[in-house]
């Protein structure tokens, strides 16, 4: 990289490693923060919930074996926050903002930087990277990074989790946007001419939706002590992190224990993606015509 306004390589990757090493330090100063406050946790996938546990589901930053690059691995849980374990998790969440930013801008402008940055930002720091020696998971998950660890802004009465498993995203594309996203793929290959010609043969002008089903996840309400500035009293929110909540006597709230596991089939009605025909128009790309 050169030119006028644009940071050289070597730059933009030295100011992602300080961005990286803040985190790591802001994150160890917040789980010792959280030890010294003598305040209460819950895991909901380990019996014990305590400053090694807390240190390792707020450092899972790992990819492990055959994991799909667009997954991420959840660790639901509830911690008792007083006023400086709260400041100490928005400093975390800035910092992981920061580097979200700067990552981001580093995949527009020096994309090939980003598998160096995988091999070589957990290299920085040994204590991270030790208990992985021999099982070949030494490469960075970049999403579980810089992924927000989720805070509840007032005292909570009680929490109710539970598996939110038939989530649907739905993007509208064009025509024209479905070509081009089929051509990308090898428009030599016989399945895809046949799609190709497919889609010539609709009017231009009419919308199509590209589904993509996501991995089930727990969402949890919150009922708030006392109701918000703007009135209300709960909030629902997905959580893949656990979850702080202010208390200054450093007891949980109430709250449910899930099942194990997500159910097999889908809780919800469906809702707007009814209005898509039955069958893939464009299976290779999960697009679909509206009904």
């Amino acid at each position: 990289m050169s030119g006028d306004g644009q940071r050289p390589e070597y730059r933009l990757l030295a100011e992602l490693e300080a961005r990286f090493d803040r985190l790591i330090d802001e994150t160890d100063a917040l789980v010792a923060t959280w030890q010294a406050s003598n305040a209460s946790a819950w895991s909901f996938e380990h019996d014990t919930a305590d400053a090694a546990w807390l240190r390792h589901v707020l450092l899972d930053v790992w990819y492990q074996d055959g994991q799909d690059g667009r997954a991420t691995r959840s660790h639901v849980g509830l911690v008792a926050a007083d006023e400086s374990v709260m400041e100490a998790v928005a400093r975390v969440n800035a910092t992981k903002k920061a580097f979200a930013a700067l990552l981001a801008e580093i995949r527009r402008e020096v994309p090939s930087l980003i598998p160096e940055i995988k091999a070589v930002l957990p290299f920085r720091h040994p204590a991270l990277h030790e208990h992985l020696r021999g099982t070949g998971l030494a490469r960075l998950h970049l999403k579980q990074c810089w992924r927000t660890i989720p805070l509840a802004e007032a005292p909570v009465a009680r929490v109710r989790m539970a598996w939110y498993a038939s989530g649907r995203s739905i993007k509208r594309l064009t025509v024209r946007e479905a070509e081009q996203k089929l051509l990308a793929l090898d428009s030599e290959a016989p399945h895809v001419r046949i799609q190709l010609r497919q889609l010539a043969g609709i009017p231009d002008g009419e919308t199509l939706a590209q589904v993509q089903s996501q991995a089930p996840l727990m969402r949890a309400n919150l009922f708030y002590r006392e109701p918000l500035e703007d009135g209300r009293s709960r909030r629902a929110m997905n959580i893949a992190l656990p979850l702080f909540v202010p208390s200054p006597d450093g007891r949980l709230p109430d709250h449910n224990l899930p099942p194990a596991h997500p159910p097999a089939t889908r809780t919800r009605a469906r809702r707007r993606d009814e209005r898509l025909e039955d069958n893939a128009f464009l299976p290779s790309l999960r697009v679909y015509r509206y009904r």
